[in-house]
C-alpha cells in the first residue's frame, strides 16, 4: 500500500478503531469551517469493505509520514494567519463534536507540531512545539500523556502559535499524534505492530511585514528512524494497563525529533473557542486508494456502489508553489 489513510466520516458501519486527524482550525478561537485548509487523507479500502481514513502511518521511509496519505494533493482552501495568532487544531475520530471521542483511550503518546515553507523543501520543517509525559508516577500507577490525558480530555484541541514576526507567504503546519499501543517493537520487526504515527497538514498564508525567516530544520521522511530514541516505546510502564512490562520499566521518555525552535512562542495558552462552522460531520467518501489504486465510486447507499473510474497513485510534491485550485473534492 502507498500510504495508510485517514477518516473522512462517521458513514462507516462497524468503524471501531479510535484512529484520529485534523477536522478544522480555530484562528484566535474563530473557527474557519469543515476541513478549510486541512489536507485530509483518502480512504484506504472501500468504506462498505471496512476502509477508514484516519489510519496512522508505520513506514517512517514513505512520503505519507510527511502530511499523511495524499499529502501532497492540495486543500482548495487556505488558512490566512498573522504573526501571534493562536491556532487551535481540532483532532477528532468520528465527528466533530465535544461528545467524540478524539482518539483511542489507549492511544498513549506523544504530540507535535511542526512548520515548513510550502512547498517544503530539504530541512524545512521546524518544530514549533512538542509534549509526552508530561507526568510520571511510579508503575502501575499511570502517567499522563498529551494525546489521551490532554488533547482527547480537552476534545481534540491542540494549540500553537505563529512565531513572532514571521516573515510573510505560504506555510504548511505538520501536527502530529504519535501512539505507543503497539510500539514496544519496531513495525520493521513486525509489522503488525509498531508505532502509529497520526500527521496531517494545514495550509495557511502568513500575512504582515514580519522579516523572520526560518532556520533549517528537518525532512520528512527522514527525520525519525526506527533506532532513535522515543521511536520504539513500551508505553505500557507509564500506564495502568495489564500487559507484562519490560525490565527495566522506565518512566520516562524521549520526545523524537529536533528540538523546538527558540523562535517559537515559549507557551502556548488555551483561548475561548467560538462555535464550529460549515458542518459536524464528514461528507459522503467518493474515493478510496488501496495498493497505491485510487477508485472512485459513487453510491446509493452502503451496499450499492458503482466504481467509476481507476487509476495508480503516486505522490507528487511540487518544489515550487502552486495557488491551490478551488476545484474538485478529493474525497
Amino acid at each position: 500500500m502507498y500510504g495508510t489513510p485517514i477518516l473522512l466520516g462517521s458513514l462507516l458501519a462497524g468503524h471501531t478503531y479510535a484512529h484520529t486527524f485534523i477536522w478544522g482550525v480555530f484562528v484566535n478561537g474563530v473557527d474557519q469551517g469543515l476541513y478549510k485548509g486541512v489536507r485530509t487523507p483518502a480512504y484506504n479500502g472501500a468504506p462498505n469493505g471496512g476502509g477508514y481514513s484516519n489510519s496512522p502511518v508505520k513506514n517512517l521511509t514513505s512520503i505519507d509520514i510527511r502530511c499523511n496519505v495524499m499529502g501532497d494533493i492540495q486543500s482548495p482552501d487556505t488558512i490566512k494567519v498573522k504573526p501571534g495568532d493562536n491556532l487551535t487544531l481540532d483532532w477528532h475520530h468520528d465527528i466533530r463534536s465535544d461528545a467524540d471521542d478524539v482518539i483511542a483511550s489507549s492511544h498513549h503518546g506523544p504530540a507535535l507540531v511542526y512548520i515548513s515553507p510550502d512547498p517544503p523543501t530539504e530541512n524545512s520543517f521546524v518544530k514549533l512545539w512538542h509534549e509526552g509525559l508530561y507526568e510520571s508516577n511510579p508503575f502501575p500507577q499511570p502517567g499522563k500523556w498529551t494525546t489521551t490525558a490532554d488533547i482527547a480530555k480537552n476534545h481534540g484541541h491542540m494549540n500553537v502559535r505563529i512565531p513572532k514576526d514571521l516573515k510573510p507567504g505560504f506555510y504548511l503546519i505538520r501536527a502530529e499524534m504519535i501512539a505507543f499501543h503497539e510500539g514496544e517493537v519496531s513495525w520493521l520487526d513486525n509489522p503488525m505492530r509498531g508505532t502509529q504515527f497520526y500527521p496531517d497538514c494545514v495550509q495557511i498564508e502568513v500575512t504582515g511585514d514580519g522579516t523572520v525567516e526560518l532556520p533549517e530544520g528537518v525532512t520528512f521522511p527522514g527525520a525519525y528512524n526506527y533506532d532513535d530514541p522515543g521511536i520504539v516505546y513500551d508505553i505500557y510502564c507509564s500506564t495502568d494497563t495489564k500487559r507484562t512490562v519490560t525490565t527495566p520499566c522506565t518512566t520516562t521518555y524521549p520526545i523524537p525529533g529536533p528540538t523546538v525552535w527558540s523562535g517559537a512562542w515559549a507557551e502556548t495558552a488555551e483561548v475561548p473557542l467560538g462555535p464550529v462552522t460549515g458542518g459536524t460531520t464528514a461528507p459522503p467518501w467518493s474515493t478510496w486508494i488501496k495498493n497505491s489504486v485510487v477508485t472512485s465510486a459513487t453510491f446509493t447507499d452502503k451496499k450499492s456502489v458503482t466504481v467509476v473510474g481507476t487509476l495508480t497513485y503516486q505522490a507528487k510534491w511540487s518544489s515550487t508553489y502552486a495557488t491551490p485550485a478551488p476545484a474538485t473534492k478529493r474525497w
